[in-house]
């Protein structure tokens, strides 16, 4: 066992007698041992329950003939860092938490891992750490928020609480009507209820092999969640015996696999960024291009908020993701070989699963699009690619033209938003926000949700080298590559240029010469960067591209 590094043989006297001080008896210290990383804290609602998550990991490993023995990681909640500076720490707390996973592990020879995320950032930060230390480990979320009905008969979400905003904003909604929605939006502990990022990498988490059956769809409320956790905790007691480990799991099909579900599912724009990133640890090559042939052959069979009514308890009661990855093998989109957690094969897992609900999830031979979600563009624009949700744009906007009117911050867009200087036919540009220039990249839910909440969403565009919030629909194309901060071709747009869009084609494009972005090229200076001190100046000299996972290099 690894473990043995600090309990055997006499030379470990020492070691042996601090793990007594920590309460543990002979037996329990000659078990394997196993790290419980649990990143629960009482700011984060998808957090706040997961002492009640990493008890039941506990009971589960002790049942299975293991120790357990738990220690912390740290989770933002990007709801709540949205809109200030806050949001620039949120990305860059994704290499906090796997690197810190790293130190933990090693440092005390841990001989596998159960790891306890649920909202944005942590969900992948930790898959990375997996894939980093490639010891036994297995992934248990805390599961999703509920939704409720709201007054209107509407089923509403965090979302709802930004629209209301730019309700408000634009005159259509009461100060009441806002209040009404605050107080109910969020009825729940969980990750936020709709196919956000958290919910987004906790389904995809099943799709590539890391967390068991439900883990992505069982609302944090159910005491399946509770059960789920037991099971998790005493499957790495067998991944432990058998010694299969995340690499053996994070193949490349697996990450082909997980793709091919993020299409169907119709999942957030920043799985664009985590896939890569978590694939980077693994030693397997993701990029935008391979999204996109993806993309190109599996039909998006989801509509789950933003892009539709339904919800992940929806999408738990219809069958789960074990039965949209059913589905999508007639016609063999998921390679059904690949080894997960279980033990058993992803085909052997989901063989029994079928749609319970097919509003909820689309039958393969009637989907909502013969193409996936997620959209990866390229252009003038951005050379290196750039995002968006395509399944929760309206048909309106998936072929425009708009005029740009060019910001150089979200807070400078947020002001013009709500000062209600967008018009419709516009084309909001949001720069120097990008994993460098920002620097973190900040997501920028309150733009879009404000251009949503005054109606505009159907006429309006909206471009960044930030990015963007599971939560957001619209026409908001985010990622651009290259960045401003580094001279890419978003920092030479000017007000009044024109932007051409085209999702189904591909492109992104402003009409200008290529002889004048020479010109505006050879005139730009680079912007004096806002952060020059702390963990943040740091990242940002460190970071990569928005298109290659923003991993730091």
């Amino acid at each position: 066992m690894k473990s043995d590094y600090i309990k055997k043989g006499i030379e470990k006297t020492p070691h042996r007698s601090l793990l007594k001080a920590s309460g543990l008896t002979d037996e329990e210290i000659s078990r394997p041992i196993i790290g419980v990383v649990n990143s629960k804290n009482d700011i984060v609602p998808g957090h706040i329950h997961l002492n009640t998550i990493a008890a039941a990991v506990s009971s589960g490993i002790r049942m299975a003939g293991g120790t357990p023995l738990e220690f912390p990681a740290i989770g933002v909640c990007d709801g709540i860092a949205m809109g200030h500076t806050g949001m620039k720490y949120s990305l860059a707390t994704r290499e906090l938490i796997c690197d810190s996973i790293e130190a933990m592990a090693l440092a005390h020879a841990f001989d596998g891992l159960v790891l306890i995320p649920n909202c944005d950032k942590i969900v992948p930060g930790m898959l990375m750490a997996a894939a980093r230390l490639n010891i036994p480990a297995i992934v248990v979320s805390g599961g999703a928020m509920l939704s409720v009905e709201g007054n209107d008969g509407q089923w509403i979400d965090l979302n709802s609480t930004f629209e209301a905003v730019g309700g408000y904003k634009a005159g259509t909604m009461t100060e009441e009507d806002v209040k009404s929605i605050e107080d109910f939006a969020c009825p729940t502990c969980g990750s936020c209820s709709g196919m956000f990022t958290a919910n987004s990498m906790n389904c995809l988490t099943e799709a590539i092999g890391m967390g068991l059956g439900g883990n992505g769809t069982i609302p944090a409320v159910y005491s399946e969640r509770i059960r789920l956790a037991k099971t998790a905790g005493m499957q790495v007691m067998e991944l432990v015996k058998k010694d299969i480990k995340p690499r053996d799991i994070m193949t490349s099909d697996a990450f082909m696999n997980a793709l091919t579900v993020d299409m169907a599912l119709g999942c957030s724009t920043n799985s664009m960024l985590h896939l890569p990133a978590i694939a980077h640890e693994a030693g397997v090559e993701i990029n935008l291009d391979i999204a996109n042939e993806i993309s190109a052959k599996t039909p998006n069979l989801c509509h789950l908020a933003p892009a539709g009514p339904h919800h992940i308890q929806d999408l738990y009661r219809a069958g789960g993701v074990y039965a949209v990855m059913n589905e999508l093998t007639k016609k063999n989109l998921i390679k059904t070989d690949c080894l997960t957690v279980t033990g058993a094969s992803i085909g052997e897992n989901i063989a029994s699963s079928v749609i319970k609900d097919k509003n909820i999830i689309r039958p393969i031979e009637s989907p909502y699009s013969e193409t996936g979600g997620i959209a990866v563009l390229r252009g003038n624009i951005c050379p290196d690619g750039a995002v968006v949700k395509r399944s929760a744009v309206h048909p309106d906007m998936l072929v425009r033209k708009c005029t740009a009117k060019v910001f150089d911050s979200e807070d400078e867009a947020i002001e013009a938003i709500y000062a209600r200087k967008i018009e419709p036919g516009d084309c909001v540009v949001i720069r120097y926000e990008g994993p460098k220039g920002g620097p973190g990249m900040r997501e920028m839910l309150s733009p879009t949700s404000a251009i949503c909440g005054m109606g505009l969403d159907k006429t309006v565009a909206l471009l960044t080298d930030g990015r963007f919030s599971g939560a957001t629909r619209g026409a908001a194309i985010g990622h651009i590559s290259p960045e401003a901060a580094v001279g890419g071709n978003i920092a030479l747009i000017k007000n009044g240029d024109i932007i051409e869009i085209d999702i189904p084609g591909g492109t992104l494009n402003m009409a200008v010469s290529q002889e004048e972005l020479e010109k505006r090229k050879n005139e730009w200076k680079p912007k004096e960067p806002t952060i020059k001190t702390g963990y943040l100046s740091r990242y940002s000299r460190m970071v990569s591209s928005a298109a290659q996972g923003a991993v730091l290099k």
